[in-house]
Protein backbone atom coordinates (compact mmCIF):
# COMPACT_ATOMS: atom_id res chain seq x y z
CA UNK A 1 0.00 0.00 0.00
CA UNK A 2 1.50 3.67 -0.76
CA UNK A 3 0.53 6.36 1.15
CA UNK A 4 -0.13 9.97 0.09
CA UNK A 5 0.14 13.06 1.86
CA UNK A 6 -0.80 16.45 0.22
CA UNK A 7 -1.22 19.91 1.57
CA UNK A 8 -2.33 22.71 -1.08
CA UNK A 9 -4.06 26.47 -1.26
CA UNK A 10 -7.53 25.97 -2.31
CA UNK A 11 -9.03 28.17 -4.54
CA UNK A 12 -10.76 30.19 -2.13
CA UNK A 13 -7.16 30.65 -0.38
CA UNK A 14 -6.90 28.34 2.33
CA UNK A 15 -4.17 26.23 3.28
CA UNK A 16 -5.49 22.37 3.07
CA UNK A 17 -4.02 18.87 3.35
CA UNK A 18 -5.55 15.52 2.91
CA UNK A 19 -3.82 12.10 2.79
CA UNK A 20 -4.90 9.01 1.06
CA UNK A 21 -3.43 5.53 0.23
CA UNK A 22 -3.32 3.44 -2.97
CA UNK A 23 -2.95 -0.49 -3.34
CA UNK A 24 -0.25 -1.33 -5.93
CA UNK A 25 -2.00 -4.85 -6.20
CA UNK A 26 -5.46 -3.91 -6.85
CA UNK A 27 -5.18 -0.32 -7.98
CA UNK A 28 -8.02 0.37 -4.86
CA UNK A 29 -7.41 3.60 -3.17
CA UNK A 30 -9.15 6.22 -1.20
CA UNK A 31 -9.00 9.42 0.65
CA UNK A 32 -8.27 9.12 4.40
CA UNK A 33 -8.28 12.16 5.59
CA UNK A 34 -8.62 16.06 4.78
CA UNK A 35 -8.83 18.97 6.59
CA UNK A 36 -8.02 22.90 6.51
CA UNK A 37 -5.68 25.07 8.79
CA UNK A 38 -3.35 23.57 10.58
CA UNK A 39 -1.72 20.62 9.36
CA UNK A 40 -1.21 17.21 11.34
CA UNK A 41 2.39 17.26 12.70
CA UNK A 42 2.71 13.62 10.52
CA UNK A 43 1.50 15.16 7.11
CA UNK A 44 3.95 18.06 7.42
CA UNK A 45 7.20 16.08 8.07
CA UNK A 46 6.34 13.60 5.72
CA UNK A 47 6.37 16.79 2.93
CA UNK A 48 9.51 18.12 4.73
CA UNK A 49 11.26 14.93 4.82
CA UNK A 50 10.58 14.13 0.58
CA UNK A 51 10.72 17.63 -0.98
CA UNK A 52 12.70 19.59 2.08
CA UNK A 53 11.79 23.34 3.63
CA UNK A 54 10.70 26.20 1.53
CA UNK A 55 12.17 29.82 2.58
CA UNK A 56 9.59 33.05 2.39
CA UNK A 57 11.81 36.06 2.14
CA UNK A 58 10.30 39.86 1.49
CA UNK A 59 11.39 40.38 -2.39
CA UNK A 60 13.20 44.03 -1.04
CA UNK A 61 12.71 47.12 1.26
CA UNK A 62 9.00 47.66 2.53
CA UNK A 63 7.75 51.30 3.54
CA UNK A 64 6.68 49.97 6.84
CA UNK A 65 6.29 46.44 8.81
CA UNK A 66 2.63 47.15 10.33
CA UNK A 67 1.11 45.17 7.11
CA UNK A 68 3.68 42.34 7.65
CA UNK A 69 2.80 41.99 11.64
CA UNK A 70 -0.37 42.21 10.77
CA UNK A 71 -0.08 39.27 8.08
CA UNK A 72 2.23 37.42 10.60
CA UNK A 73 -0.13 37.78 13.62
CA UNK A 74 -3.60 37.12 11.75
CA UNK A 75 -2.64 33.84 9.89
CA UNK A 76 0.63 32.42 12.49
CA UNK A 77 -1.79 33.32 15.45
CA UNK A 78 1.50 34.77 17.35
CA UNK A 79 1.65 37.98 19.73
CA UNK A 80 3.18 41.08 18.84
CA UNK A 81 6.87 40.82 19.86
CA UNK A 82 6.56 36.57 18.27
CA UNK A 83 5.23 38.69 14.53
CA UNK A 84 8.18 41.44 15.24
CA UNK A 85 10.83 38.54 15.50
CA UNK A 86 9.44 36.72 12.45
CA UNK A 87 9.24 40.21 10.16
CA UNK A 88 12.69 40.72 11.19
CA UNK A 89 13.42 36.54 9.98
CA UNK A 90 11.18 37.36 7.01
CA UNK A 91 12.93 40.53 5.89
CA UNK A 92 16.40 38.71 6.13
CA UNK A 93 17.38 34.26 6.27
CA UNK A 94 13.69 34.10 5.61
CA UNK A 95 10.53 31.90 7.39
CA UNK A 96 10.93 28.49 6.37
CA UNK A 97 7.75 25.49 6.27
CA UNK A 98 6.24 23.03 3.54
CA UNK A 99 6.30 24.86 0.25
CA UNK A 100 2.61 25.00 0.40
CA UNK A 101 2.56 27.17 3.77
CA UNK A 102 4.88 29.56 2.02
CA UNK A 103 2.75 30.28 -0.67
CA UNK A 104 -0.27 30.09 1.52
CA UNK A 105 1.93 33.68 3.49
CA UNK A 106 3.10 34.82 0.15
CA UNK A 107 -0.82 34.81 -0.54
CA UNK A 108 -1.59 36.79 2.45
CA UNK A 109 1.18 38.96 2.48
CA UNK A 110 0.54 39.76 -1.55
CA UNK A 111 -2.85 40.70 -0.41
CA UNK A 112 -1.45 43.55 1.67
CA UNK A 113 1.12 44.69 -0.70
CA UNK A 114 4.17 43.19 0.24
CA UNK A 115 6.42 41.83 -2.07
CA UNK A 116 8.05 38.49 -1.16
CA UNK A 117 9.20 35.31 -3.00
CA UNK A 118 9.37 31.62 -1.77
CA UNK A 119 12.47 29.53 -3.21
CA UNK A 120 12.73 25.36 -1.81
CA UNK A 121 15.79 24.81 -0.14
CA UNK A 122 15.42 21.49 -1.53
CA UNK A 123 15.16 17.71 0.05
CA UNK A 124 17.64 17.17 2.91
CA UNK A 125 20.68 15.58 1.56
CA UNK A 126 19.65 16.45 -2.05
Amino acid sequence: MIRQVNQFVDDAGRLCWDTGFSCESCGDGGCEDFGSGETPGYIRDALLAEHGPSRLRLAGPVAGMVPVLKVLREELRVSLPQARELAGELAGPGLTGTSAEMEYLNLRLRRRGIAAEVRSDGPEGG
